[in-house]
């Protein structure tokens, strides 16, 4: 399930299927539950309250993805993940509204994580490694926004 996620751009819509996904995954791993001599499916919200404390699937893709740019920032140019990332496609996209990129997506999330300099913030990669080992979801991202809270106060 989670196996390559960082580098696919979930839509609205696939992003639901995956959050129906899992509740359906932990219906399944927690089971009916026994109420006033019959049993019951647990509802979803339930299912909120047992699971995970405001973590989901989705939440932890997302991170995945911001950890993978971040990966892809410090790579050298020569290679080839990096070519693709900051390579300019020639020609002509098809009519209608553009789809969203990966490059795109992940962007928005660090502008709503309220992220700005990110590029900045991953290219100093020691200052970055003591806090990428912490396990929180998006890992480093937390981090970066309480540098630009600490940089807005200090001016």
């Amino acid at each position: 399930m989670s196996y390559g996620a960082e580098a696919c751009a979930l839509t609205k819509k696939e992003e639901q299927a995956v959050l129906i996904f899992e509740r359906k995954i932990f219906r399944r791993i927690y089971g009916p539950k026994y109420e006033n001599g019959e049993w019951k499916s647990r509802t979803n919200r339930e299912l909120e309250e047992e699971m995970s404390k405001g973590e989901n699937i989705v939440k932890w893709i997302k991170g995945q993805m911001i950890s993978w740019l971040r990966h892809l920032e410090r790579m050298e140019a020569d290679r080839m993940p990096k070519k693709i990332f900051t390579q300019e496609l020639e020609g002509m996209r098809r009519r209608g509204r553009p789809r969203k990129r990966w490059k795109e997506k992940v962007e928005r999330d660090l502008q709503v994580l309220g992220v700005r300099r990110w590029r900045e913030l991953v290219a100093d990669r020691k200052k970055m490694e003591g806090h990428c080992s912490t396990g929180q979801s998006p890992r480093w991202a937390v981090v970066l926004m309480e540098e630009e809270e600490e940089q807005q106060q200090q001016q």
